[in-house]
């Protein structure tokens, strides 16, 4: 399984905290909702895993009395701690630590531990015996992951992305993913299988969007966007695959920095081209467009 000593290889160079701040999507109440709904007993203590940027820790601090973020990236921490004001959150605190190694956590004190959009990169070997150490019992798990944005009205786009994202070669983004990391995001987390003699109902909420408009997909729906095409690009920019890829190739610049474009500008180029309505803009960086992920949300309840 994945781990996040390869989240934590990315090089700095080309990684942007705030980048990934500002571009991912957030989660909506109706996400949080399922969570606090299948929930039962107290409050007191929540773990949000593989925090990040902290946007899951904050929304938390709402319901618990305590909130403790943890991430192996000092920078994400810093991120987190930059953007949480403790006169607004005074009940979270962040921590620079991996999901899979807990020492600061007393046996059996935590009631709920959460991982958004982080959960593909855990250990799980090492992951579920400290799970089932920290948490109570009748606590919960709250695991949940996106899959690529979804073109809702324009499926050549949509296709064209697919391409980019997972074929082969140096023109394309396929080759850089750590695997099984991605897999298990593009699989909606049905690889991660909590042990039946741990953990009880089970229960899994999924979304697959379509591109006959705006909530054509199969599921519950979760996680929708309109952004510029601009914003799009640089959406794709935070994708662990395109620092890989950048990496490798260093000469190939972004055309906004002054290079002759990489990888993300030749697939819009190509998005243009394959969509009219795109085609005919001139300022095609400018149009919005409605945008979907697919999701996976894991729910269980400790023994």
């Amino acid at each position: 399984m994945a781990t996040f000593a390869w989240v934590l290889s990315i090089p700095k160079t080309t990684f942007s905290h705030a980048g990934y701040a500002t571009f991912r999507p957030s989660y909506p109440i109706s996400l949080y909702n399922t969570v606090y709904n299948y929930h039962q007993g107290p409050k007191d203590l929540c773990v949000d895993l593989g925090c990040g940027h902290g946007v899951v820790t904050r929304y938390l601090a709402k319901e618990f009395k305590h909130v403790l973020g943890t991430d192996p990236s000092k920078g994400m921490v810093e991120q987190a701690q930059s953007t949480t004001s403790s006169a607004e959150y005074p009940n979270v605190e962040y921590r620079d630590a991996t999901a899979e190694s807990s020492p600061f956590l007393e046996d059996a004190s935590v009631d709920m531990a959460v991982a958004g959009q982080a959960a593909h990169w855990f250990d799980y070997p090492k992951l579920f015996p400290e799970m089932k150490r920290v948490v109570r019992s009748g606590g919960t798990l709250a695991f949940w992951g996106y899959k690529d944005i979804v073109f809702v009205d324009y499926p050549e786009a949509t296709k064209i992305l697919d391409d980019y994202a997972y074929g082969e070669g140096e023109q394309y983004l396929g080759d850089y993913w750590q695997q099984p990391g991605r897999s298990v995001v593009q699989n909606k987390l049905r690889d991660v299988k909590p042990p039946a003699s741990d953990w009880t109902d089970i229960q899994r909420v999924e979304y697959e969007p379509g591109t006959r408009g705006p909530r054509s997909g199969e599921g519950t729906m979760y996680l929708t966007k309109k952004l510029k095409l601009g914003e799009v690009m640089e959406y794709v920019r935070t994708w662990s695959a395109y620092h890989k890829w950048q990496e490798e190739h260093p000469q190939k610049q972004k055309r906004t920095a002054g290079g002759t474009g990489d990888v993300v500008d030749k697939m819009l180029d190509e998005m243009v081209r394959g969509e009219k309505d795109w085609r005919n803009n001139e300022k095609w960086q400018e149009k919005v467009v409605e945008v979907e992920w697919g999701s996976g949300l894991l729910l269980a309840r400790r023994k």
